[in-house]
């Protein structure tokens, strides 16, 4: 559900923050006056396609942002995971758009493209505005509209994970049986297994090597070392550590011998002189064993050498040559036993062949069935909504072959009469912005609760119609309102009426400069409101008795 709205030097709009509850709110104002800038906010942090012309005369950059509640929005949540943009629940959408005509935009506070946008809004947001902004007019999406009216989920995806098991069995059979290229990839496989059999380490083994090859290269200079750090500590010189502390340990006795009190720094001072021999023993021992073998260092080096061409090679670091080994093996061993494989793989893919029938039959009956019900459900609504006489069809057409396809074996297409006597043509052909809207508003009554958006958007869904007709528009989308989030922008007090809230849109002028601004209605201000659409210029008394009788009805419905 759509929380918040944030926009900022967007068109005519210096700047706004609206937040939005359940339900169905309303936006109503004066002709001109930036209705639709609201609308236009939402579809460009959608991913609509920006240009430098939203942004506020005078100022740099627009701002605009959005706030969702994803508690019962699952695949936007799944979606944001996967994509890693997700934030404990949260969802937020910003996107800038500069005066030059670039832009930018950020999910959960990390940049964005508008691919993402477009995918995440999707889940979140469905908004039936102008022609070409209609989700109805994709073919794809009618076909998905159509599956959740008929709601056998785990059906479709059944179809859909027996169609791609097929074709991955069909894409492994040609693998196997793919001739001198086949023949050419065995040898390739053999040669290269080969040489990372010879080369490749597990890990444990690959450190060893590095450290080893460390020891062997700098074994000089740590057999110097360590002499000179015995001849430090035990030396002939005068301030060798061991006579010094020898010196130390003999004055502290006799010190001790007149103050049992310094006999721990006496003990202490043995142990040290201990543990100094023991580092004396040790460093000479390791002087004196230190590999400066140049031949084992010329293999080792060969080794690490080798190791690392190969993993420039296979682009992978050298700790993970051994998986890949493991990996061209297996795909070897596959070429190589292609005989049986490939007769197995013929009878799987049989069998996917058969089951996949099986289960996309069932569901083109399901579909035709639902496609029968929701086209009469939406008829008898567009009769309801002003379209008195037009009528909905649901063409399902077949494709014209018979290999597994993970949609099924047919496409959806909408077709629609808008007026008795015409002839159905195809939704995206025919149907104008203010019928594309209405039908839109059918089909989302009809479908109610069938999908998974959770906040829909209208503009101007009561173009054209007005009366008892627009009183029905605002009651169906008050019905739709029950169920979902509804954004409703309107010029009809019949419809304003039904609405949960109420937003204003108006513009003020100094003189100087154009400001809009976006007010949340309490009912004296709705009555108001509703008296103006009413009543134009000259609002009487009569005229906010009828608007405050008008809301009170709808309100109270």
């Amino acid at each position: 559900m759509l929380t918040s709205l944030y926009v900022r030097h967007f068109a005519v709009v210096e700047a706004a923050e609206i937040a939005f509850g359940p339900g169905l709110t309303v936006v109503s104002g004066e002709t001109g006056a930036g209705k639709s800038l609201l609308v236009d906010a939402l579809m460009l942090l959608a991913g609509a396609r920006a240009d430098s012309g939203v942004v506020r005369s005078g100022s740099d950059r627009a701002e605009l942002a959005a706030e969702f509640d994803l508690s019962e929005l699952p695949e936007a949540r799944a979606w944001l995971e996967r994509e890693e943009l997700d934030e404990e629940g949260h969802c937020q959408l910003r996107r800038v758009i500069r005066a030059e005509g670039s832009s930018r935009a950020w999910i959960n506070g990390r940049p964005a493209n508008a691919t993402q946008l477009s995918e995440l809004a999707a889940l979140l947001v469905e908004i039936h505005g102008q022609h070409e902004h209609q989700a109805l007019l994709s073919r794809s999406h009618q076909l998905t509209l159509l599956d959740a009216y008929v709601g056998q989920a785990d059906l479709l995806e059944q179809v859909r994970e027996q169609a791609l098991a097929w074709r991955e069995a069909g894409a492994r059979i040609q693998r196997l049986s793919g001739g001198a290229d086949r023949e050419q990839r065995i040898e390739l496989l053999r040669h290269e297994c080969a040489e990372l059999e010879k080369w490749v380490l597990p890990a444990e083994a690959l450190v060893e090597l590095e450290a080893s090859h460390k020891r062997l290269a700098n074994a000089g200079r740590l057999a110097e070392g360590a002499s000179a750090l015995v001849d430090l500590l035990d030396g002939d010189g005068e301030f060798a550590a061991r006579r010094s502390i020898g010196r130390a340990q003999a004055e502290l006795a006799r010190l001790a011998a007149l103050d049992e009190g310094l006999q721990p720094w006496l003990e202490l001072l043995d142990s040290a002189q201990i543990q100094l021999g023991e580092a004396v023993d040790g460093l000479g021992r390791y002087a004196q064993d230190i590999d400066l073998d140049p031949a084992r260092y010329e293999e080792v080096d060969r080794q690490l050498t080798r190791l690392h061409e190969l993993s420039r090679r296979h682009r992978l670091p050298a700790a993970e040559l051994v998986d890949k080994l493991a990996e061209l093996q297996r795909e070897l061993a596959e070429l190589e036993g292609a005989g049986d494989a490939l007769q197995q793989l013929e009878h799987q893919r049989q069998q996917l062949q058969q089951d996949y029938a099986k289960a996309a039959g069932s569901l083109s009956e399901v579909r035709q069935a639902a496609a029968t019900r929701l086209a009469g459900e939406v008829s008898v609504l567009m009769a309801e909504l002003g379209m008195a006489g037009g009528r909905l069809a649901i063409e399902l057409e077949p494709l014209g072959h018979d290999d597994p396809d993970p949609q099924g074996r047919e496409r959806c297409e909408l077709l629609v009469s808008a007026n008795p006597g015409q002839a159905l043509r195809p939704l995206r052909k025919v149907a104008s912005g203010g019928e594309l809207a209405r039908i839109s508003l059918a089909i989302e009554v009809a479908t109610l609760g069938k999908d998974s958006v959770g906040s829909m958007v209208f503009d101007e869904v009561d173009t054209g119609i007005g009366g008892a007709v627009a009183e029905v528009v605002g009651q169906k989308l008050r019905t739709l309102g029950t169920q979902r989030q509804v954004l409703c922008v309107t010029h009809l007090p019949q419809v304003a009426a039904q609405g949960h809230a109420h937003l204003r849109v108006s513009k003020h002028s100094d003189g100087q400069a154009t400001h809009t601004r976006i007010d949340t209605l309490d009912p004296t201000g709705r009555r108001d409101e509703l008296a103006r659409m009413l009543g134009g210029l000259e609002i009487t008394r009569e005229t906010r008795a009828h608007a405050k009788q008008m809301l009170e009805r709808a309100q109270s419905a």
